[in-house]
């Protein structure tokens, strides 16, 4: 009975947090406070988190809290850096003369239990320029990486992976 009451406690709340964001952000892309807008992007969102919430925690997702969407706005701007960052070191090998790359595959190893957690921290470095993820093998993802500075699981984890692992935690704890 107590299980019962907690499922639909986070229903509830997962579906006003869905209703929010998904409001922000139809405010965010329409950049129009009319009335009539306003009311459309209510209505959107109302039927669109409607539709999601009851199939939300079957895909693998934690609830909606404060703490987590906090974290995924922080993980946003740490993905957005690191992009930039991989952008001007590929930008510089591809221009410099001697084009200084050490291609390879090398194994990085997870923490992340979560199917989805894995696939996000997977494309979080397929997204960054130099590195392209090929696999995820249980708690291990094989990764291409366009300049490997160290075949050390734990060192090449350290370096790939845990800038992005570490708000993962958090966000599917």
């Amino acid at each position: 009975m107590a299980e019962t009451a907690y499922k639909a406690t986070h229903r509830v709340r997962n579906f006003f947090y869905l209703f929010f964001i998904l409001l922000i952000i139809w405010l965010a892309l329409t950049s129009n406070f009319h009335w009539q807008e306003l009311s459309v992007g209510v209505l959107v969102s109302l039927v669109i988190s409607l539709i999601l919430n009851k199939n939300y925690l079957g895909l693998g997702f934690p609830p909606f809290s404060i703490k987590r969407i906090a974290f995924f706005i922080i993980y946003i701007v740490v993905l957005f850096k690191e992009i930039i960052k991989a952008n001007f070191d590929v930008a510089y090998r591809v221009i410099h003369p001697k084009m200084p790359i050490k291609p390879g595959i090398v194994v990085i190893k997870t923490t992340l239990k979560q199917d989805i957690a894995k696939l996000i921290l997977a494309n979080s470095i397929t997204l960054t320029p130099g590195t392209f993820t090929l696999d995820i093998l249980g708690d291990t993802l094989l990764i291409h990486w366009i300049n490997v500075k160290s075949e050390n699981v734990d060192e090449a984890t350290k370096i790939i992976g845990e800038k992005f692992e570490k708000y993962l935690r958090v966000i599917f704890a």
